[in-house]
């Protein structure tokens, strides 16, 4: 059969069926980072304590559960996909724009995930538990305005994130390879200086290690969703144009 024919190859069966998997999960999960981001939050702001409590036992449980698997299922399918790639014995290829595109996208992908199942997950845990424990006629728990904080930081960074992802997954195989080919030492240097700080200072920043969970960094991009979309288009933008005038 064709789909078992050079398995390990870039155009083998593993290949097709680690891309369907990573497609179809990372449609899932960032389409439910971005409910949760620009419809839940925004709906959460309108309602009432009680109202906000059920939606959260009742919806955000059920969501989180999606959310998560979906995340953890499209960082496996990507790395199933670099495992099988034919290329990725090929020191040329990391430098070149094609791969770096695709350290940059796996490098974000591994952090966003990273905050899904060590941030957000626990947090949300702290605040759905304490809606119980309230909707049983107990106490609230003290804890949980900090966690939805952390929850909410790490989400909002993960949707800036999203966006330069998204792009340097899809450019390198459909237009950065063949028009920028491989950037000189220097030139690669710089692109990835920028990219590092740019990454590390947002993710720091999101998790309160800069500044705190109210810091600068967080009040201009992540606290207001719309923000967090410009940035995020800006930081897209920013990586392109270091790929198009130093490339």
């Amino acid at each position: 059969m064709e789909l078992f024919n050079n398995w390990m190859g870039i155009a083998g069966g593993g290949q097709a069926l680690g891309r369907f998997a990573h497609y179809l999960a990372g449609i899932t999960w960032i389409g439910l980072l971005y409910f949760f981001n620009f419809i839940q939050g925004s709906a959460f702001g309108e309602m009432g304590e009680a109202a906000r409590g059920e939606a959260l036992r009742k919806i955000t449980w059920r969501t989180l559960w999606w959310f998560r698997w979906a995340a953890a299922l499209t960082w496996v399918s990507g790395i199933w996909i670099l495992a099988h790639q034919e290329v990725l014995s090929s020191s040329e290829y990391w430098r070149s724009a094609a791969g770096m595109g695709i350290l940059f996208g796996a490098l974000l992908g591994t952090t966003m995930a990273a905050n899904v199942w060590m941030v957000i997950w626990p947090a949300q845990q702290v605040v759905i538990g304490s809606s119980v424990a309230v909707a049983e006629g107990g106490a609230a728990d003290s804890a949980a305005p900090a966690a939805a904080k952390r929850a909410g930081r790490a989400s909002r960074v993960n949707t800036l994130f999203s966006i330069p992802l998204i792009f340097t997954m899809m450019w390198p195989s459909h237009f950065g390879g063949p028009n920028f080919g491989t950037p000189e030492a220097g030139s690669r240097i710089i692109i990835w200086i920028v990219f590092a700080v740019i990454w590390i200072a947002m993710e720091l920043s999101a998790l309160g290690k800069v500044g705190g969970y109210d810091g600068v960094l967080n009040r201009i991009v992540l606290d207001k969703h719309t923000d967090t979309i410009k940035y995020g288009f800006a930081i897209t933008v920013v990586l392109y144009l270091l790929f198009e005038i130093l490339g």
